[in-house]
């Protein structure tokens, strides 16, 4: 998904893009693993801005090289290590950070019942180029995933930083609504192993892909690179914006 409020892109004419079928069903994740708990605070979702005029927008082929090149390191990842869809940012609604992103991002905002259920509203599924008309075929995608980001870490990050990367609300990219489908189907997959099958989106996603690993401070592989590389090579004039998080 990508969404038009969060993400600047123009309304779109809905009756020309094609439904959404219904996903295939998805097993279960991982198994939870202890770690030392830093609870995710309102000092956290402060940080997550930076500090005042620390935005910053390059080229696409100078973003890339502003990230490191470094092996990636899978062992010892387990999902749960990054605590996600915590209580959102607005208490009183009663949604989580899924359920959050997914009201910013519809394009046709849905009916909101007790206890954040939503019925109704539409939303354009960036990735697949498809509409959905019901919030429960949706996926909030980490656009990094984690286990990417576990894998990117320069250093090992505490359960404090994790939470915040898996609740990020202070970019509009860490996290997006897409259709299930195509979420399952990129999995934990970075750009050299699979990009969106709507080519008109490549750009875009190689721009929020490298936006997002340089707000974390994360590292790609020398094939992230190539890929990311190759990509842009099609994609004159694009930049990337992007805020540290701290």
């Amino acid at each position: 998904m990508i969404s038009l409020m969060r993400r600047g892109m123009p309304a779109l004419a809905l009756a020309a893009l094609p439904l959404l079928a219904s996903p295939a069903s998805a097993g279960p994740l991982t198994t939870a693993l202890s770690v030392q708990e830093q609870p995710f605070t309102s000092s956290h979702a402060q940080a997550l801005n930076g500090p005042p005029g620390s935005r910053q927008t390059l080229g696409l082929f100078e973003a890339i090289d502003r990230l490191p090149v470094a092996e990636e390191h899978r062992a010892g990842y387990k999902r749960s290590l990054y605590k996600h869809w915590n209580r959102g940012l607005d208490a009183a609604d009663g949604c989580d950070t899924r359920r959050e992103v997914i009201l910013a991002e519809a394009v046709d905002a849905p009916q909101v019942a007790a206890g954040c259920k939503l019925t109704g509203g539409s939303w354009r599924s960036a990735y697949d180029d498809l509409v959905v008309n019901d919030a429960g075929r949706l996926d909030v995608d980490h656009f990094v995933p984690l286990a990417e980001v576990f894998d990117s870490e320069q250093t090992p990050w505490n359960a404090g930083r994790r939470e915040a990367y898996a609740n990020d609300q202070g970019s509009p990219d860490t996290l997006i609504a897409v259709s299930a489908a195509s979420n399952r189907s990129k999995s934990d997959k970075d750009p050299a192993q699979w990009m969106p099958t709507d080519d008109s989106y490549h750009c875009t996603y190689a721009a929020t892909w490298v936006a997002t690993k340089l707000r974390w401070d994360l590292a790609m592989e020398e094939d992230e690179r190539q890929a990311l590389l190759g990509a842009a090579e099609n994609c004159a004039g694009t930049t990337v914006t992007y805020q540290p998080a701290s």
